[in-house]
């Protein structure tokens, strides 16, 4: 689970379904991910968007990977 992700979300008061509508995925897909059960290596350009609809640099998504979590 990246709870640091879904931590940034709640922080500003975003539902998975808000952000995911405006990362132009679908809602099911961005649960996924935040449970950790995406594909491996994520997408760049949906880790850009959902970075840019949190405003946090999108390259955390690999380095939280790297660290295992």
């Amino acid at each position: 689970m990246l709870q640091w992700l879904r931590a940034i979300r709640k922080e500003k008061g975003l539902s998975q379904s808000r952000v995911a509508e405006a990362a132009q995925i679908s809602q099911q897909y961005y649960n996924m991910i935040e449970l950790g059960l995406r594909g491996n290596p994520l997408n760049v350009n949906v880790a850009k968007r959902i970075a840019a609809v949190l405003d946090f640099e999108w390259t955390r998504f690999y380095q939280e990977d790297q660290k295992g979590a």
